[in-house]
């Protein structure tokens, strides 16, 4: 199990400019959101460079090792711990395919399994198939349940290491998730001798991303201004680009995005496969789906919008009583990690500020920040030095960390899709989780209309919330499914 590791939660040395704040240290092995990890837990060493995806640890890296004809490679596997946590049917309701089933290379297996991936999730069932023969897909699914793995594997597999050419973009919508995919692309390829992959993303020295051009690259994982930017300057050769996948393409295909979008595809060959992945599809997406995707092979596993594992409640609350009530919670509630979500940038500052005075460590990061900062505090997060992020919308799309159990709304979002993305944060790849929201007054029209139009129930919250709704130890240790 990946926990926040938590030896000593003030952060020396960083002024609270660069989202990482000051806390007094709480005793360990208290519950809430201070100090220690509980007693029961052990601290997860993370290295730096490292990605995290099912709730193992990766190791940087390491040199090809040399596979006889007649051995039996997977005894040569660094596989990671066994992740023994219980999951979900979100991602344990599967048809019974194994990843060898689809005939990859074995160099590409072997980082597929260090990876801790044991067998394929509903996504990639449907999603790796289709995508090695070559159709356009229009994918939805819900957060958290595999779909980097369900585009990766296929782009990875029909990669030509012959070719010095870009043969595969992957155009995300924030800077921390484009870093993600590219860790964890450069994770499971890291046996295939050679494949080169490069993030570029805005807030970053264009020099350097110019220079790493010069040389040969065949994955580009971007953020749209900037890989747009880099082909209108003939840097970025995309002319070979055989795959194109849009993650989070309901975001890549707003008003905000959408024009960079089109330009984007222009610079493409005709022939070229694209695929859509997302939880949710608005009439945006219909658009650029007739204009676009050739017969797109459809994918559909949202029977219902929520995850199984994530139990929501609400407190009702005046806007005074918001930062007594988030106190409460965390001298209650076992917290692993938490992320803690404000609809402006002005007030993740402060209430970062207020929970540091309360004597909690936190980071907190919002879109306002200079790249470098939010790097750091999405590093060290992710990598379990903090126990709780205050964060804007920003940190909604894609982003996994394995360790977070309780997402909480401080202040509660006025769209059923911004919340279906926040509350996404906990319960990741099948696991379980809490969402907790401060409503007030005003947002008592927002929880009604939201809870329709997910299909979902928000709950009051109890006195005492049983911790084996989202405390991985207080669960038998068989990785069995729940029932839920």
């Amino acid at each position: 199990m990946s926990t926040a590791r938590m030896e000593n939660p003030v952060i020396l040395g960083l002024s609270n400019q660069n989202g990482q704040m000051r806390g007094s240290v709480k005793p360990a092995g208290g519950p809430g959101g201070g100090g220690g990890v509980s007693q029961t837990t052990q601290p997860a060493q993370v290295k730096p460079s490292s990605t995290v995806n099912n709730g193992n640890s990766q190791p940087a890296p390491t040199a090809n090792t040399i596979i006889k004809p007649g051995d039996d490679w997977k005894k040569n596997l660094k596989l990671p711990p066994k992740d023994l946590r219980m999951r979900t049917s979100d991602v344990t309701a599967t048809k019974g395919n194994e990843f060898e089933d689809y005939c990859l290379k074995r160099e590409l297996l072997m980082g597929i399994f260090e990876m801790g991936w044991e067998k394929p999730s509903p996504i990639q069932e449907e999603s790796i198939p289709i995508a090695l023969s070559g159709r356009d897909i229009l994918a939805r699914a819900k957060n958290g349940t595999g779909k980097s793995g369900a585009y990766l594997i296929p782009l990875l597999e029909r990669i030509d290491l012959k070719k010095d050419s870009i043969q595969a973009l992957v155009i995300v919508p924030t800077r921390e998730l484009a870093l993600q995919v590219s860790q964890i692309c450069i994770q499971v390829s890291k046996h295939m001798g050679g494949v080169k992959v490069m993030a570029t993303t805005g807030g970053t020295n264009l020099r350097d991303d110019i220079m790493r051009l010069d040389e040969t690259v065949h994955v580009v994982i971007a953020t749209p201004g900037r890989i747009l930017d880099l082909i209108k300057k003939g840097v970025a050769k995309v002319n070979q680009v055989q795959m194109i996948v849009l993650d989070e393409a309901d975001k890549l295909l707003s008003q905000d995005f959408v024009q960079m979008m089109e330009e984007i595809l222009s610079y493409l060959a005709k022939q070229r496969q694209i695929l859509l992945y997302s939880a949710t599809f608005p009439l945006s997406v219909q658009k650029f789906m007739n204009s676009h995707l050739q017969k797109p092979y459809e994918i559909n596993l949202m029977e219902e919008l929520t995850l199984k594992g994530v139990t929501q409640y609400y407190a009702y609350v005046t806007e005074r009583q918001k930062v007594h009530c988030l106190n409460t919670l965390f001298s209650r509630l076992q917290i692993n990690q938490s992320i803690i979500f404000c609809n402006s940038s002005q007030r993740v500052e402060l209430l970062a500020k207020k929970i540091s005075q309360l004597g909690y460590s936190c980071f907190y990061i919002h879109a306002k920040m200079r790249q470098e900062h939010r790097n750091r505090v999405f590093h060290d997060f992710r990598n379990g030095l903090c126990r709780n992020l205050v964060c804007t919308d920003l940190f909604t799309r894609g982003i996994d960390i394995q360790a977070v159990n309780v997402v909480i709304n401080f202040d509660f979002p006025k769209l059923g899709e911004t919340y279906l993305h926040r509350i996404g944060r906990s319960g990741r790849f099948g696991h379980l989780g809490l969402a907790i929201n401060l409503i007030t007054y005003d947002d008592r029209f927002n929880l009604k209309g939201i809870e329709e139009q997910l299909g979902t129930e928000i709950k009051p919250i109890p006195s005492s919330i049983d911790k084996s709704l989202y405390v991985a130890e207080y669960h038998s240790e068989s990785g069995e499914e729940v029932k839920l």
